[in-house]
């Protein structure tokens, strides 16, 4: 079914074909479920979720969207105690006192104490507040309290910040919302269900060997498809972090700048930080463990 003039209008994509295109060109390889999300998030102007295990795009996908569609990227990341100051606005308090030591002077009218000069505008009310295309993310939702969550469901519901000593700021444009969550804990289904929903999980390896080889201009085929085929085998172990495509990129990165053309188990050990980053994790496939991942990875891969 051809999408409607609506969807064109406000995602300058008429298919998802063109959006997919576009993020390509962006050095994002999108699978075909998220590419759909994305085009409806931005066709409904409805938030997207993005959850999935760290280091598997989440964030990137939100950077690339930017990136894709020519907008601005404004990024809000959550943690444990955000607040409005941080999150919205707060007031200049330095210089509003200057202005009041002036008033004082006679120098200024005391009026306006309060006005649009003296505001901070955090990245919520500056993602509202404006009219050049914009893509907000709100990075690691789940990482904000539950009292932060609640209020974002009220913004995110009618795209309005209030002031009290300003008034009500309504969307003149409203920004592409990309919500990221790692899972660390639950959110509320009121936040659900403002929003449209994708799980993002580890790339087949065929994926994953495209997405090095964008990512890392001159690699070799050979090493990205055993890197890929490595970090794969640490998947399947029971780790406390397992590896994600950032961490896969990361470490053929590596590999590359020492003129790997391939990986053994010598060069693995040396620079397994670049792929792990707990000790207990590295300590887990050293030695023998190592030696049997190198050599299954090096098969898988057709070396």
């Amino acid at each position: 079914m051809p999408p409607s003039d609506y969807a064109l209008t406000v995602s300058g994509f008429r298919t998802i074909d063109e959006l997919e295109d576009a993020l390509r060109g962006a050095d994002y390889l999108p699978d075909r479920g998220l590419s759909t999300a994305l085009f409806l998030a931005l066709a409904l102007e409805k938030p997207l979720l993005l959850e999935g295990e760290a280091g598997v795009g989440k964030t990137e996908a939100a950077k690339s969207l930017a990136q894709a569609t020519g907008s601005r990227l404004i990024r809000l990341q959550c943690y444990e105690g955000l607040d409005v100051a941080h999150a919205v606005y707060e007031w200049n308090y330095p210089r509003q006192l200057l202005h009041i030591r002036a008033a004082q002077e006679g120098t200024v009218s005391e009026d306006e104490l309060f006005g649009p000069e003296f505001l901070i505008r955090r990245p919520l009310l500056e993602a509202i507040d404006g009219d050049e295309p914009v893509v907000l993310l709100i990075d690691e939702i789940d990482r904000a309290d539950e009292e932060f969550e609640a209020f974002l469901l009220e913004v995110l519901s009618d795209f309005q910040i209030t002031i009290p000593e300003l008034g009500t700021i309504r969307a003149r444009r409203r920004p592409a919302v990309i919500l990221t969550s790692n899972r660390t804990r639950e959110l509320h289904d009121a936040l659900k269900r403002r929003a449209l929903f994708h799980w993002i999980g580890h790339p087949s390896i065929e994926r994953e060997i495209e997405i090095v080889k964008i990512r890392i201009p001159g690699v070799s085929e050979r090493l990205a498809a055993q890197a890929a085929a490595f970090v794969r085998e640490l998947r399947g172990l029971d780790l406390a972090k397992p590896p994600g495509v950032a961490e896969t990129i990361d470490w053929a990165m590596a590999l590359n700048a020492l003129g790997r053309q391939e990986i053994d188990a010598e060069v693995v050990e040396q620079t397994l930080g670049s792929v792990l980053k707990y000790r207990e994790d590295i300590e887990a496939v050293r030695d023998e463990t190592l030696a049997r991942l190198v050599d299954s990875a090096r098969t898988t891969a057709g070396a």
